[in-house]
Order: structure tokens, then C-alpha cells, then sequence
């Protein structure tokens, strides 16, 4: 049966309808994600983001994906906040790489005061480049969002990561309430939710589906989705785990993109694995972003040069920053 692609954003998804769309023939799941997403966005453009680590290492969460915990054995190290001068001269560089938006991560349980006041420095002198902000700091009390949202912050970065039944086998220092309160301070400040997860942790499609339903009924949706693959890592608890396959990556984001139409899906994290082609299942899926540069965080992530020559094969353009004409 057709999908009604008429149908208005909604936030009442129930764990059945989510499950149907994934059971969908995989034609018709994508020609519907397609066509919700020409109605929102331009499909040839994608939005080009950059992330970078502001404080790597020595985290004392225990997400079992990270090689930034400091209780797992990986080559990361940790290290101090950087200082304001040299974060804001990687964002002008990114901005003159065609970057139109600026993630700042920092591996924190959550940010001391004093942390927080050079991050909102970070954020002002980014803003005043032109670009999107965009910070993870791990979770936040209202009156330290409040302090983002007076720095002029766009985004706040807040991943689910899993389905609430799943989560506890892959995080146990944080609970998922401790996450959707760091969501609720976020938007109660007037920022704007940026807020997916990972797939490929062991979960099962039914777990992805849960996931997906948790973040279509947060009212508003989140402006941002990234949808991660897993990036497997020597020395963390998933180092090990089997590759999901890549249809159903591709599944979960056309899935995304029916259920939250109008907000931009990215193409977040594992690209530095896939082929051009399921890249381009992804876009043709509703990915509208992606992250550029080298590395990503701690991790692996195609070079400009071959994101350009992917786009040229593809016909796509980098978006334009907000307010300015393509």
C-alpha cells in the first residue's frame, strides 16, 4: 500500500507503523523518503558540516563505542581543552573549505563552569565567521544551556544513540532519562535539538525502529538527525561486533526521513567505509548533511577531495549558509 506523503510532521509513531516501514519493498520505501524530502529541502544540496574535538580523551562515561572512554585501552589520549585562538583558526579554515556549519565536541560527562565560559567564547568568535554553531558537551544543567543560548550557540548535540531497551547494554554511567533531561534543558533555552544515534552497536531492526519512534514523538522533532554506522575501534567492548548490513543502514535513514520529513538527516559517522554507492542510497534516502574533513572526532573520514569528486558524480552542491542564496 502507498505511503500518504501528504500526511503533516507528526509526533504520534507508534513501534508498529515504524516496524512497517522498514518492512516496506525497498523501492517504495525510498521513492517516498525522496519525495518527502524534495518537499522540504533542495535534493541536490548537502549541507557541509565540520567536527572537530576541542577536549579528546579521558571521558568517564562507559559508552561501549567510544574510544575516548578513559576505562577502554585505545591509542587516544586525553588531552585539555584547546584554547580559543586555535579552535576558532580550524573553524575559519573550515569555512574556507566550504564548511557551513562548526560542531565543537569535548569529551566531558558534562561541563564544569570554568570549561563552559571558554566554550562560550569558542562559540561567539565561530558565529562571528559566519558559520552554524553547533556543541556536544555531554549533559547540561538549564542554566548552562542558558549560558550557550546567550552565546549566540545554533545547535546542541544530544544522541539518543539506541532504542531505551537496548541502551543499557551499551551505556550504563548515564541513563536514557539523564539524556532526554539534557534535551528538554536544551530546548527550554531556545537552542536547536540536534539528536540521532548509531547503528550497527548489536541492536536488533526492532530496536532501530524503537529508536527512531522515541525521537519522531519529541515535539518539536530535532532540527538535526545523524544517523551513525558504527565505527569499530580497537581496544572499546564493539570492536568486534558484526558489520550491519548496508541496505539496512540506508533503510534506517529513509525510515528517518519519512518520519521526521522536515528536519535534516545526516550522513553522520562510518562514511570513510562505504562505497560511493551506498553514499549515494543515503542521499537518495533524504541525507541532507554530512560531515567533511579528515577526521571526525578521533576517527576516519574522507578527505575533500574525494567528497567533491563524489559530488560532481552525483550532480549534489554544497547548501549554502542560512540566509545567503545558493
Amino acid at each position: 500500500m502507498p505511503l500518504d506523503t501528504e500526511t503533516a510532521v507528526r509526533h504520534d509513531w507508534t513501534m508498529g507503523e515504524a516496524e512497517a516501514l522498514y518492512h516496506r519493498p525497498f523501492n517504495d520505501l525510498l521513492f517516498d523518503a525522496q519525495t518527502l524530502h524534495r518537499r522540504y529541502f533542495d535534493a541536490n544540496q548537502v549541507q557541509l558540516s565540520r567536527l572537530i574535538s576541542i577536549k579528546s580523551g579521558g571521558c568517564p562515561e562507559d559508552c561501549a563505542y567510544c574510544p575516548q572512554s578513559a576505562g577502554y585501552d585505545t591509542d587516544v589520549t586525553a588531552e585539555k581543552l584547546m584554547e580559543v585562538d586555535k579552535v576558532v583558526a580550524a573553524a575559519r579554515q573550515a569555512r574556507d573549505d566550504g564548511a557551513t556549519r562548526y560542531c565543537m565536541g569535548a569529551a566531558w560527562r558534562n561541563p564544569k563552569d570554568s570549561d563552559l565560559e571558554n566554550v562560550c567564547a569558542m562559540v561567539e568568535e565561530v558565529r562571528a565567521l559566519g558559520l552554524e554553531t553547533c556543541a556536544t558537551l555531554g549533559m547540561l544543567s538549564e542554566p548552562q544551556a542558558m549560558k550557550l543560548k546567550l552565546a549566540g550557540l545554533d545547535y546542541y548535540n544530544h544522541n539518543l544513540d539506541t532504542s531505551e531497551e537496548f541502551y543499557g547494554d551499551i551505556i550504563t554511567t548515564r541513563t536514557y532519562q539523564d539524556r532526554l533531561d539534557t534535551l528538554e534543558n536544551v530546548r527550554r533555552a531556545g537552542i536547536n535539538v540536534c539528536c540521532g544515534g548509531i547503528v550497527g552497536l548489536g541492536e536488533s531492526r526492532q530496536d532501530r525502529a524503537g529508536l527512531l519512534v522515541k525521537l519522531a514523538n519529541l515535539n518539536p522533532h530535532p532540527e538535526s538527525v545523524p544517523i551513525n554506522m558504527l565505527v569499530r575501534v580497537e581496544g572499546t567492548p564493539l570492536e568486534t561486533v558484526p558489520d550491519l548490513d548496508g541496505i539496512e543502514f540506508v533503510r534506517t535513514l529513509a525510515t528517518a526521513k519519512i518520519m521526521m520529513p522536515a528536519s535534516v538527516i545526516r550522513l553522520s559517522a562510518g562514511r570513510q567505509e562505504m562505497t560511493d554507492e551506498m553514499q549515494a542510497l543515503c542521499f537518495l534516502a533524504g541525507a541532507g548533511s554530512i560531515f567533511v574533513g579528515d577526521k571526525l572526532l578521533t576517527t576516519a573520514n574522507p578527505d575533500g577531495d574525494t567528497d567533491k569528486k563524489l559530488f560532481d558524480r552525483l550532480g549534489l552542491r554544497p547548501a549554502p549558509a542560512e540566509g545567503k542564496p545558493a
